[in-house]
């Protein structure tokens, strides 16, 4: 199938590892998508979060740059509503300056850890005068803009690349995608955290009928020559969506996260709604073989994958998904 294949990682930690082995590891990681011809890499963020490595994409995308080529580059994503616009817009003009033509800005709207972590980002802001994200979300595309006359008085966020990043919002609803529609930027619908068909298909629509384009769909995949393998390792992975009355219903990995969500939120008014796992699981063709119905059912053209494996098992699936789909791989490469 003609579609372009990317990846996100999160630096996962394994037990008895250390940091610096998990980010050597991402690093290989983007040197092997890089080979096998991936579209591109992008790193997350997760805060207060043991078994992540992955707490800072700007300052691991600078030497994710300097160790690659031709790859594109992004975050997937930053969390907007910890940080001022106008300095996440000089990151990654910074950013883009130091690698032309390869980076991609990712924005997202989860608080990308729990409360503690949240309220330590945002130390000494008032939250009633913090703008909602639509807001930052506006301001930050008005900075990253080349049109000084759409910016406060002009003002820069040096320095201005000769190509700047592409703006990608990441999200997992309708009004995400009218978001990213009404702006102009890239949308990317996340189904490895809302694997509702209907919502998805709706949030294609949304967005196709504005822009005229598809936007990327993100999946989470464990892959092993062992299909078995591979599916029994998948039923770890339920996502959980904790709903807060008045607050951001945010995803987790287990109920014991959610109950620590709902405690250091301080509130006992809350439920958790276990959803249905979403992790593609198989060997290579079974994987691919999935994808290439989600891009025939949807008309989607690139698809980032967050595999769910660890250690160095992930370089091992990263070549069964090549493998399985190397008839595309070139032409993802010239998109």
């Amino acid at each position: 199938m003609s579609y372009a294949l990317s990846l996100l990682d999160k630096s996962p930690i394994v037990r008895g590892g250390t940091s610096t082995q998990a980010l050597a590891r991402t690093v290989a990681l983007a040197r092997r998508a890089e080979a096998l011809g991936f579209h591109r890499f992008w790193v997350a963020e997760h805060h207060n979060t043991p078994d992540l490595a992955s707490s800072s994409p700007e300052v691991l995308l600078a030497y994710l740059a300097a160790q690659t080529k031709h790859l594109r580059i992004g975050s997937g994503g930053v969390m907007l509503q910890h940080y001022s616009p106008y300095k996440v817009a000089e990151n990654f003009n910074l950013l883009a300056a130091l690698a032309p033509g390869r980076i991609d800005i990712g924005i997202g709207k989860a608080p990308g850890g729990l409360p503690l972590s949240t309220r330590a980002l945002q130390a000494g802001r008032d939250p009633d005068k913090r703008p909602d994200f639509r807001t930052q979300l506006k301001e930050l595309d008005s900075f990253l803009d080349a049109d000084a006359s759409r910016r406060p008085e002009g003002l820069d966020a040096t320095p201005r690349p000769t190509d700047a990043s592409e703006r990608h919002l990441l999200g997992a609803s309708v009004e995400s995608a009218a978001l990213a529609a009404e702006l102009g930027w890239n949308f990317v619908f996340a189904r490895h955290l809302n694997g509702d068909d209907a919502t998805l298909s709706a949030a294609i629509t949304t967005y196709r009928d504005v822009t005229g384009r598809s936007p990327i769909v993100a999946l989470a995949a464990m892959v092993s020559s062992s299909a078995a393998e591979a599916k029994a390792q998948a039923e770890n992975f339920t996502p959980y969506r904790v709903h807060i009355p008045g607050a951001q219903s945010v995803t987790v990995g287990s109920e014991a996260q959610a109950a620590e969500y709902a405690r250091q939120a301080g509130v006992t008014d809350y439920t958790v709604e276990r959803r249905k796992s979403t992790v593609l699981a198989g060997n290579g063709e079974d994987i691919v073989e999935a994808i290439d119905q989600l891009s025939i059912g949807h008309g989607i053209s690139e698809f980032i994958i967050d595999l769910a494996n660890t250690g160095d098992s992930r370089i091992e699936a990263l070549d069964l998904l090549a493998a399985a789909h190397r008839p595309a791989l070139p032409t993802a490469l010239s998109a």
